[in-house]
């Protein structure tokens, strides 16, 4: 039996895409919004409509979750020509609270600054339309099966009116507070230690490479020692196997680590790992890897990983 609760997606990259055809696989009502034919045709093949602008999805939508990649693109999806906000629907708040317009909620799971999310939260009041907080965690895999992690900030009413197709979505939902702008903090402070992790763990695997060491023996030690994180884990599986296919590109992280790092500077916190990371991540960018798997971290540390070794000419 189909969920009577209505589910626009706005941002098909594969966060998005993995969340739509999670929830259209439990049953419910699914529409897609992206700018990209491609991602719109892998919509298609997964059964999902598409609409032609957001502000024709949030006419139909109860729940808009939004997963483009930064603010700006947030800004034109709800406040552009087209955008969210000028659907029908959207009402004037009443002095209790009310939403009029019956508009639909607005779940932000982009990870931007928790400034930008608190803006967002209060333009998107104006017009009538309720916003949650709620950065996303876990990737593409874990957001298809619906084990991905939620941080979650926003009116609590509305959280638990949506308790169910948040459970669908996360086996994992952590709420943070009311206020908007909590939940993408938590998210930068997080992806700030994970940015660090990659980078830390690329090193390390890199400097094995160098000092002659089995790769993937010094891997397994690692992943079964104090050295481990799931980050490290996860990522130089891929690199182990040369495979930079994208399912979290570099720039992504790289945007991730900027703006935590910008936020403690803003919240009087030095954060010297954080900043080497965050160099790490632009030489990265700089070298070509911007849309490979951040997993190519390890390429800019070492250029030398995936190169096969020569033999040594024969003099028989």
């Amino acid at each position: 039996m189909q969920s009577p609760l209505k589910v626009g997606v706005i941002g098909i990259g594969a966060m998005g895409l993995a969340m739509a055809t999670n929830l259209h696989g439990k049953r419910y009502a699914v529409q897609i919004r992206d700018v990209a034919p491609a991602a719109v045709s892998a919509a298609a093949r997964a059964g999902i409509g598409a609409c032609d602008s957001p502000r024709e999805l949030a006419e139909w939508a109860d729940l808009l979750v939004v997963v483009v990649v930064n603010a700006k693109q947030i800004e034109d999806v709800l406040f552009g020509v087209g955008g969210v906000s000028h659907c029908s629907r959207a009402g004037k708040r009443s002095d209790h609270g009310d939403d009029q317009g019956n508009a639909p909620v607005v779940m932000l799971c982009s990870t931007i600054s928790p400034i930008d999310s608190a803006q967002f939260g209060q333009r998107l009041a104006e017009h009538g339309i309720a916003t949650l907080d709620a950065p996303v965690s876990g990737g593409p895999v874990r957001a298809a099966n619906g084990t991905m992690t939620i941080m979650l900030a926003g009116d609590k009413r509305i959280v638990g009116r949506l308790d169910s197709v948040l459970n669908d979505l996360a086996s994992k939902v952590f709420f943070i507070s009311e206020t908007i702008g909590d939940g993408a903090k938590t998210k930068l402070v997080n992806n700030m230690l994970a940015g660090i992790n990659l980078t830390a763990g690329a090193e390390a695997l890199a400097l094995g490479h160098r000092l002659g060491l089995d790769r993937q023996q010094l891997f397994d030690v690692i992943c079964a020692s104090s050295g481990a994180s799931w980050i490290f884990e996860d990522r130089m599986a891929r690199a182990l196997r040369d495979d930079y296919a994208p399912r979290a590109q570099a720039h992504i992280l790289t945007k991730d680590v900027g703006l935590a790092v910008d936020m403690a500077a803003g919240a009087g916190i030095d954060t010297p790992l954080g900043d080497g990371a965050l160099r790490v991540f632009k030489a990265t960018i700089a070298a070509g890897f911007s849309d490979e798997d951040d997993a190519a971290v390890i390429k800019t540390i070492d250029p030398d990983f995936n190169r096969k070794k020569q033999r040594a000419p024969s003099h028989d």
